[in-house]
């Protein structure tokens, strides 16, 4: 994708160090990422919030070589003689939002399979994916990412059982772990399951890069065998690669591991794949399997007790929780407080856009703790940012502006100001004016690089044809 040059439109102020402020007329051309990353750029703001200390008024991030070499109160920068100054007015600069799940290549299922009951909702979000095309789920990942930098995210934890999230997060530039989503329900397709996944597995490491990683994704109890889980979780550690699991999402989920019933129960059993109960929760069954610990995420972890809470932080396993994806099927609420009480990692993530408005890190965190009475905004703002880092492992990189952490940072413009803390300066919602990862300018006067209008259109002519092609296979 393009790169956004030191001379900026009417969107911004910029000025070189010790001299006046002016607006640069050089039409916009990209330029090399190196070029990018060898610039020292202070962008200066109404407010910088590092999230690891108090909300700075009249604030500056002093960032080179992709990283950030200063944070403090615009003006007292360090020597500026050879870099340049961004003038963000009235805005907020923030450590970039973490997105700690989402299923990119499902962008444009959004609203397609509303109204169904959950287990019948995942058979039609499947059918959905099996009828887009390479090209169509590629663009569909594509409009995922340029939603996201649009919502200010620059770190996403995908998980699908495709590359195209995996070559959307390259092709754009943003930070990311790309998680192969693994199925097999049937103990006896163990072998042949975990050999295409390590196929996909090598394939993609072998284009990873310091930006995007490659993760797998034993998919759920519900999809996955005790056999699989086990030996997915032995080819990741031995793989040194991080795991990614959906757990705990639902009562039809618990129903099918606590009992061997309900809707999956049915399912498998009209495939000759047993059901028998296999453990008191499901998050006692992967304890059994010695699938905990802490190279997993755990997705959702609605249907989790104290006892799994203890069994969660005992293992230093990560949650990331999905509230808004949650509400949409009315699964409940996962216990956050609880979860953060017993010292365990917690991010929020999206979820899919096909189980979601929109892609809103900060909605997420918001709606994580809507019945907390003591919750505070700076609480949102942490989860939103540090908490998916630690969820992610990422948190000695991004989450925080910090000197020495990566230039992960996101703008957002304040409209009237006179806010009293920054925190209460941007609301969930607010779209980013800029979006800088590892000090590349990835999103400027809130748009993204690259050809976003015609991935827009390509992404809106591949939902259509969904819709026509489901409305043709419904039930007369």
């Amino acid at each position: 994708p393009r790169v956004f040059p030191p001379r900026y439109r009417a969107d911004a102020r910029v000025s070189p160090a010790g001299g006046g402020a002016r607006r640069a007329r050089r039409p916009h051309t990209p330029v090399s990422e190196r070029a990018a990353r060898a610039w020292t750029t202070s962008y200066r703001a109404g407010w910088v919030l590092p999230i690891s200390a108090p909300p700075i008024a009249g604030g500056a991030v002093v960032i080179e070589g992709g990283r950030i070499v200063w944070v403090g109160r615009a003006g007292d920068e360090p020597s500026l003689s050879r870099a340049r100054v961004v003038e963000l007015g009235n805005s907020v600069v923030a450590p970039g939002f973490v997105n700690a799940h989402t299923h990119l290549d499902l962008t444009v299922l959004q609203g397609l399979c509303d109204g169904l009951p959950f287990f019948d909702w995942i058979r039609a979000v499947v059918a959905c994916r099996d009828e887009l095309t390479d090209d169509e789920l590629r663009d569909s990942a594509r409009l995922g990412v340029i939603r996201g930098l649009e919502a200010g995210i620059t770190t996403f934890a995908d998980t699908a059982p495709v590359a195209a999230s995996f070559d959307a997060m390259l092709e754009f530039g943003v930070r990311g772990i790309a998680y192969q989503e693994l199925f097999g329900p049937d103990p006896a397709g163990t072998q042949s399951a975990l050999a295409a996944l390590a196929e996909r597995v090598a394939a993609m490491r072998a284009r990873a890069t310091p930006l995007v990683r490659v993760g797998v994704s034993p998919h759920a109890p519900y999809s996955v065998s005790d056999d699989l889980y086990t030996a997915a979780a032995a080819f990741a550690r031995r793989e040194g690669v991080p795991m990614a699991t959906h757990l705990a999402e639902s009562d039809a989920e618990t129903a099918l591991v606590v009992r061997g019933e309900g809707p999956f129960a049915g399912f498998l059993g009209s495939r000759g794949i047993s059901a028998a109960p296999r453990a008191v929760s499901p998050v006692a069954l992967l304890a059994r399997l010695g699938a905990l610990g802490p190279d997993m995420l755990l997705i959702h972890c609605v249907q989790c007790d104290q006892s799994d809470v203890d069994t969660i932080a005992r293992s230093g396993a990560t949650v990331v929780t999905c509230p808004r994806s949650n509400d949409y099927f009315a699964h409940g609420r996962a216990p956050a407080r609880a979860f953060l009480d017993a010292g365990v990692r917690l991010g929020v993530g999206s979820d899919s856009m096909a189980s979601n408005a929109s892609m809103d890190p900060l909605a997420e965190a918001s709606a994580t703790f809507v019945a907390d009475g003591a919750a505070q905004i700076a609480d949102h703002w942490r989860l939103a940012t540090i908490g998916g880092a630690e969820a992610l492992g990422l948190d000695s990189r991004i989450g925080t502006l910090e000197v020495g952490k990566d230039a992960d940072l996101s703008v957002f413009p304040i409209d009237g100001g006179g806010a009293s803390d920054g925190y209460s300066a941007v609301t969930a919602g607010t779209r980013a004016s800029h979006v800088i990862v590892a000090g590349v300018e990835r999103l400027r006067a809130a748009r993204v690089g690259g050809n976003a209008d015609g991935v827009a259109k390509r992404a809106k002519a591949a939902a259509q044809r969904l819709r026509e092609w489901r409305a043709r296979a419904a039930p007369s």
